[in-house]
Parts: C-alpha cells; structure tokens; sequence
C-alpha cells in the first residue's frame, strides 16, 4: 500500500506592520507580533524616531494605541522634535492613541538600599497600557534605565525581568540601545533576550554621510540579510530595500523615439524599447546633453512625464544652454511634464542620493528618468559602491517599466568603449560619441555599440548642433574612413560637381538626337517635296498621253466607223495607261509610310 503523502501547512509568525517605507518588505511583514525589539545603533543614527514612527503609524493606520516611555527627553522635548515630520502628539494623546510619559531615574534613587527593582516601572506601564488599550510599547533608551546599576548580575537579572514581562503582556515592544565597543550593545545581553535584532548606522566615508540598516536576527522568521540604505527627512524613516531586487522583470515590447529621426532610423526605424536603459558616452563637448535633451523634448511632445537630475548644471543653466539648439524645455516644466532635480554630488553621500531619488520617482511617477552624468557620483564614494548604487537604480528603474537614460563622460586617449565604472553591462542601448579629427579639424561622430534586442545601424554618423536640433549628416566614407567637416564638405562638392556633368552630358546626347531629328525631318521635307514635284510632272505626262491616247483613240473609232474597221487594240492601250497611274499612287503612298515610320523613330 502506497503511503498517503501528508502536507503540512506552513505557519507564518504574526507580524506588527511599521507602514516604515520599505521596512516591511525586507521584513516580510513588519516586527514580530507580541515580542520585544531591540533597535541599536550609535548616538544619531536614528533609533528614536524609528520608534516613534512604528508608534504613531500604529495608531493613525492600523488603530493600535501606543505607550511611548522616554528616558532621556521630556515630553515636551518629544513633541517638538517631531513636529517637523507631521506628528501631531498632543492631538494623538488627547484622542488616547498614544501614551506619551518620560521617567528620570537618578542613581541616588537607588544607591540608599543598594537594591533595585523594575516593579515600579512595571506599573506604570501596565497602568499606560490599560488606560489607552496599548498594542504597542517603546522603552527608549535602555541605557539610562540601567545605568545607574553598579551589580552585573543585578543588571542581567533585571533585563531579563523587564523583556520575560513584556512577552506575557501580549504587546509588540521596542527597545532601543546604544552600541557598545565590539558588541551591539553597552550591556552586551539585550541583543541574547530580543526576538529581533535590528543595527542602524551612520558612518562617515570620504567626508559623505551614509546610512545603513541591517537585521540582525529574527526569530520565527525569514527576513532580507544585507545592509539597506535608509533615509531620514521631511518624511520621516523609509528604507530603500533594492538590494532585494531580482531579474524578474517584464520586458516591454514598446518602443519611443529618441527626438531624433535619423538616429530612429538607425535603431531599426523605431528608437529605444520602453522601460529600457540607455547610456550615452563621450569626451567633453561631444553633444552628451544635448542628446538627452532631443529625448526629454521628444517625451514631453508625447505628454510623458520626465525626471531629470542634472548633477552639473543648475535648472536655468540647462534650460538656457538647450534653447541655443532650437529647445524650448521650459515650456513643458511649466505644464509640469519636466521635473528638474539639480544637486552636487558631493552634498550627499551615495545612499542618501539613490533613497532621494527613489522617493522622487515614487512621487512624480515618470515615464522618463535621465541622470547626468553618472560619472559625478564618483566625488560621493568610490567605483565599486557607485557601480552597486547604480545596480540597484537600474533594477528599481526596470521594476517600474521606466526607461532609464545615463550620461557619461569618457576621456580622450583612453578605451573609449570603456566607462569608468564598468557599467555597460546593465545598458541595454549605447550610444557612443566622439571626436573625428581630419583635415585639422574635430568634428562630432556617433555610433551605435550595442542595443539588445533590435537590428541597428553600424555606421559612424556625422551629427551637428544646429539652431533647430541634432542633425545627423549623410555618410562619405574616404581612405582614412568616414569623411567630417571640410572634408565632407569636398566630397559632398565633388559628387555634386560629378553629377552636374553626368546631367550635362545627358543634356548634351539629347540636344544631339534632337538635332538629328530636326535634321532626318528636313530631309524627308525635302525628299516629299521632291516626289510631289516628280509626282506632278508624271502626271501630266500620264494624262497627256492619255488625252492623247483618248483623242485618237475616238479619231480612230470614228475612221473605222467609217471604214467599218476593229477597234479593240487602242482600247486595251488605254486601259494600260490608266494602271499605270494607279501603281504610281501606290507607290507614293508606300514612300511616305517609310518616310512617316523613320519620323517615328
């Protein structure tokens, strides 16, 4: 007997949601329902307000009143540093929403009696939690609570008290902790007694500010294990969990123009896939810019909505700088269809610039995002973390079916078919511009390097900046290969003057035939006249004779009537003359038909 396969069903660990931007999916859910969470970190990185956060989202989102206990900030103090994101606690605390309290211990409490006991915290939080119903509790920070021990195995007794009675509460808890030397925390215990076990960071590397969030543990579940770039501003605490990000994507089949006709032409007729990523690389001055603005004004002529972060130039700069060759972008960033984001490199550091930037695109929601030039980020961090910064962008970009274009700069001399961050793996279509030095001149040259998934062009084409747009020129190919500027412009001179004397001497051939025809006519005028001239006098003698013939013919009939003589033989002599006028007819119309024919001809 085949044995019955038994399924079990998987159980998932309840979760608290933190409605944290991000947080919850590299969580799965959010904290562990009914269990304590340690939040640690160094001063500044950010522990409270994630706490704070994950208290108030429960209690204007999810209806799960909070207890906020502060140990070190008054109320007040609380109060007003939040402000500034949005938080009402005043209003959140009427309502009884939340419990807002902060407790001062003083060592001198403590130091009479050499003893130490958490029952008097213990009731005042169960007294919070049943006046407003709490869900939530955040005990912020554990250092100042204990601090004041001066016992080790008091201390470890005690926290152990503290998270045990949290657990038989039912409610979610965060605690925060400071960093110790070597460990996560001072104490070096919180992180053994905690469900879950989250590190916030702040370091400095290279005078740029980077902040970084990583789970530690989770007990009971699954949860993302790399460090994610976090964010704190106007908005509160979100986390950008791209590095979560896979190859699942679905490929667009739609196609957009890149503004630029010929180029279209040169793409297969049809430009760039949607939802794709575009690079376009070049030495100084080659027209990089200029390139992805036809792009943005081609978008903007679609009614697509564009995101464009200029890390070189300032919004009035570019607009300005692009009206010389004929672009009028100011017009669509007053319909609201071009978004300018103008920031240094260096005024961020790299983290803080791709959750800034995944924050925009969230909020305008652009068809279109162009950044330029990504080469600007390697003053805010090195290859390696500038090249992963741009990993998780392009994969984000992918996710949401919005194609990406990047300039970047290239230097003369080098491997231009090189970036400097090494990039072009992740460029599906790459636009290369450079410098075509001949004649003693430099002119501007563009080529297709590669775009997947569609026939393209191979040429190197001429391109010029002109008053009304990137005009790409025709192609002429010399020994030295394509031919630019002033040579061009020879080449172009000498097919022309080619082909005015292939027209000329097509002109000359057919005023030739023309004379000869007008020559041929002449001749057959004259050949006409001629045969009417010989045609009349042989007429004449035809009729003479036969007038004659006719007259003696009767003069004839009349003496045989009289002599009672034959006639027949001058009547068959008549009828001779009269065929012979009749071949003579057709003999001139045979030679004017010959004539007619050659005419034709």
């Amino acid at each position: 007997m085949k044995k019955k396969e038994i399924k079990n069903e998987r159980k998932t660990l309840p979760k608290s949601p933190t409605s944290i931007q991000g947080f919850d999916e590299i969580t799965e859910g959010g904290l562990p329902k009914g269990r304590p969470t340690l939040i640690c970190g160094e001063a500044g990185c950010g522990k409270t307000l994630f706490a704070m956060e994950f208290i108030v989202r429960g209690a204007t989102l999810y209806n799960e009143p909070g207890v906020f206990i502060s140990f070190e900030e008054t109320e007040k103090e609380l109060t007003a540093n939040v402000a500034s994101l949005g938080f009402d606690l005043d209003k959140l605390v009427k309502q009884k929403k939340i419990w807002l309290e902060h407790i001062d211990v003083e060592r001198g409490e403590i130091d009479g009696s050499n003893e130490y006991d958490l029952k008097g915290l213990f009731v005042r939080i169960h007294n919070a939690i049943e006046t407003i119903g709490a869900k939530r509790v955040v005990l912020d920070t554990i250092e100042s609570l204990f601090s004041v021990l001066p016992n080790e195995t008091v201390l470890r007794t005690e926290l152990r008290r503290l998270f045990g009675w949290l657990k038989k509460k039912g409610v979610t808890a965060i605690i925060t902790g400071e960093k110790g030397n070597g460990t996560l925390t001072r104490q070096g215990l919180e992180e053994y007694v905690s469900d879950c076990v989250i590190l916030l960071d702040h370091r400095v590397e290279e005078q740029a500010s980077i902040r970084r969030l990583r789970i530690v543990k989770y007990r009971g579940s699954t949860h993302g294990t790399n460090e994610y770039p976090f964010l704190i501003d106007e908005d509160g605490f979100s986390v950008l969990p791209v590095t979560s990000l896979g190859l699942n994507h679905i490929a667009s089949e739609e196609r957009v123009s890149t503004g630029i006709p010929r180029l279209d032409r040169m793409l297969s007729g049809e430009g760039y896939f949607r939802g794709s990523t575009i690079l376009v690389s070049g030495t100084a001055g080659t027209g990089k810019t200029s390139i992805a603005a036809q792009f943005v004004e081609a978008a903007c002529k679609r009614g697509e909505s564009v995101l464009y972060f200029s890390l070189e130039e300032s919004p009035s700069q570019f607009l300005r700088n692009m009206s010389s060759i004929g672009l009028d972008l100011e017009q669509y960033v007053k319909k609201g269809l071009l978004h300018l984001h103008a920031t240094r490199p260096t005024f961020h550091g790299l983290e803080h610039h791709l959750t800034t930037s995944i924050k925009l695109i969230n909020k305008i929601k652009p068809q279109i995002v162009v950044l330029d030039p990504i080469d600007g980020f390697l003053t805010a961090g090195n290859h390696s973390q500038v090249k992963i910064m741009l990993l998780r962008l392009v994969d984000f970009l992918k996710m949401q079916n919005i194609t990406a274009f990047f300039a970047s700069l290239t230097f003369a001399g080098t491997n231009q078919e090189l970036t400097d961050l090494s990039i072009t793996s992740l460029i599906d279509t790459w636009l290369l511009l450079r410098d075509i030095e001949i004649g003693g001149e430099r002119n501007r040259g563009l080529y297709i390097l590669k775009s997947r998934g569609m026939s393209h062009s191979n040429q190197i084409r001429e391109f010029k900046l002109t008053s009304h747009g990137i005009e790409l020129l025709n192609v002429f190919v010399g020994p030295e290969g394509v031919l630019t500027g002033s040579a061009r412009l020879s080449k172009e001179a000498q097919i022309n003057e080619e082909q005015l004397m292939r027209e000329q001497e097509i002109e000359n051939k057919e005023f030739e035939i023309e004379r000869k025809r007008e020559v041929m006519e002449a001749q057959i005028v004259l050949l006409r006249s001629e045969f009417d001239s010989q045609k009349s006098q042989a007429i004449n003698v035809i009729g003479n004779k036969t007038a004659r013939n006719e007259r003696f013919s009767e003069d004839e009939a009349k003496m045989a009537k009289s002599r009672k003589g034959d006639i027949e033989p001058n009547v068959i002599e008549g009828k001779k003359l009269s065929a012979k006028v009749v071949t003579l007819n057709k003999v001139q119309k045979k030679i004017l038909q010959k004539l007619s024919d050659k005419n034709d001809v």
